[in-house]
Order: C-alpha cells, then structure tokens, then sequence
C-alpha cells in the first residue's frame, strides 16, 4: 500500500479541535480539572487552551454541536487524543488532581513505552494523560518497537509524589 512516503520525522500533532455541547462546562473541565490555560475567544462559540505560551494545543467549539449529544457506540469518530507530559512525576500529580476533584478514570495501562491515564470529559470525548518513557528504555524485538496493555499500578504511580501531598 505504501508507496515509500513519509512525513519528515520531526512532524508533530500541533492542536486538537473538540465539538463541544456546552461551551462553558467544556471550558471549566479543561481549565480547573486539567490545568490548560485560555489563551484567546473566538466569541462565546469557541476557547483556544494550552499549556504554556503555545498558541493553543486544543481549541474548543460548538459550531456544530451546541446541546448536542455524543456519537452513540459503535460509530466511528475520535477514540481519544492524548495529552503527552514530560515525567512519571507529572502524570503523578495529574493522577492526584484527578483524585482530588473526583473524577473518574476509565482505565490506567502500562505500555511499556509509557503509562497512561484514560477518562473522559463531560462530552464523552476520550482522553489519555501519559508520559513517554526514555526511547532508550523501550523495548524492541526484530527491529520494531514490542508494546503492550498492562495494568498500571497507580499506588507506585503516587509514589512519585512526597508523602505529604499522597
């Protein structure tokens, strides 16, 4: 099927755009549970939100989709994107805040190349929180990289945090 083509290696996702029932409440998910800051408005029908000075890693919107419900099961459309932090501790404290306001996880899986948080926001939109581990660590076998579905200890996961804060 491939024709030898490939995207240059340093070729990244920059954003992700999320249809949104509620505007607001999407927005507050965003901003108070996971911890993007607002960046710009477009109106009151769309937010733009990042982590840092990037111009904005997920814009949200409700262009099509205001009141509207989430696709039923069994339909195609977004599995989940996936939010990429820089270490075990981070997904740590992104675990506790998830603990601390109460919301629920999906799932939780070691993959061998990373861990990862799975929920959902008030959409039903999939979301996965994770950390990569250092490339060189990755385990490999006939020149590709072997990847898994393991379950994630969460409790050694918290352990990256002081006690204090557990």
């Amino acid at each position: 099927m491939s024709d030898g083509y490939a995207l240059d290696p340093r070729t990244d996702i920059g954003h992700v755009h999320l249809k949104v029932s509620d505007l607001e409440r999407a927005e507050r998910f965003y901003v108070d549970v996971i911890g993007f800051q607002v960046r710009a408005r477009y109106g009151n029908e769309a937010v733009f939100l990042a982590a840092g000075d990037y111009h904005h890693h997920l814009g949200l919107n409700t262009w099509q989709s205001k009141g509207g419900s989430p696709p039923p099961p069994g339909t195609t459309g977004l599995f989940h994107f996936a939010i990429r932090l820089p270490t075990r501790r981070h997904l740590a404290e992104a675990l506790q805040r998830l603990r601390e306001v109460g919301w629920p996880l999906s799932g939780a899986s070691d993959h061998l190349v990373s861990e990862a948080l799975y929920l959902q926001d008030p959409d039903g939109n999939g979301i996965e929180i994770y950390w990569d581990r250092d490339p060189s660590a990755w385990p490999r076998s006939n020149g590709q990289i072997d990847m898994a579905t393991l379950p994630l200890d969460l409790q050694d996961l918290l352990s990256e945090l002081p006690e204090e804060v557990r």
